[in-house]
């Protein structure tokens, strides 16, 4: 499956299944059929709940970090194409106001796909420099 027919798939957020985080681990899952959401699924359900793993974790690169370490991918000063980074984006989700949060997405050409309340989005975003190889 490349990356365009991935986003395009009929994505649908909810949290714990598929929400910002683990759309990037769904592409993984995609292309190297290794899980690094496995042991999140379904553990939360809620803005708040997923608020605690990433506080529980030390934040999202560290969580990420670990689970794609623990699979064997490495941190990259490059990505390419199909590789998962930290971009900046406006979040709003459950009725909070917007605010700007570090998230997991994924590398497409000059932009980064992430998971929205409505759905895959691929857009310009500010990557935070971290990154690691897909491959």
């Amino acid at each position: 499956m490349t990356l365009e027919q991935y986003i395009r798939l009929p994505h649908r957020w909810q949290w714990g299944l598929c929400d910002c985080t683990l759309f990037a681990a769904d592409w993984v899952v995609a292309t190297t059929c290794k899980d690094p959401g496995a042991e999140l699924r379904g553990t939360y359900f809620d803005a708040i709940g997923a608020r605690a793993v990433l506080h529980a974790a030390g934040g999202v690169e560290r969580l990420v970090g670990a689970k794609l370490g623990l699979l064997g991918f490495q941190r990259v000063q490059e990505p390419d194409d199909g590789d998962i980074g930290i971009v900046r984006a406006l979040t709003a989700i459950d009725g909070e106001g917007s605010e700007f949060k570090h998230i997991p997405a994924i590398k497409f050409g000059p932009l980064w796909a992430v998971m929205s309340a409505r759905g895959p989005m691929v857009k310009s975003l500010e990557w935070t420099g971290v990154a690691w190889r897909i491959a």
